[in-house]
């Protein structure tokens, strides 16, 4: 798989967050087929079927973008290090 950029990745999410919340406070024709779209392009972005897949790969890639920027190192490292 061709991991997407990470600017690329937080877009996406942010607008399938802004669609879905659109969607679930007030339904129309119009926001279902925003939610579709914004769930389909997440789903490609990811590699990943459904939606719940989609979000679990998002986030274990934003977790490898954070360790990538620290030089791996995890939360628990840098507490025991202070």
């Amino acid at each position: 798989m061709i991991l997407p950029a990470e600017r690329e990745l937080r877009a996406v999410l942010a607008r399938f967050a802004e669609v879905r919340i659109e969607h679930d406070v007030r339904p129309t024709g119009r926001t279902s087929r925003a939610l579709d779209d914004a769930t389909y392009t997440l789903c490609v972005i990811t590699g990943a079927r459904t939606a719940e897949q989609a979000l679990r790969t998002a986030d274990a890639l934003l977790e490898r973008y954070g360790a990538d920027r620290t030089g791996g190192a995890t939360q628990a490292d840098e507490t025991l290090a202070a």
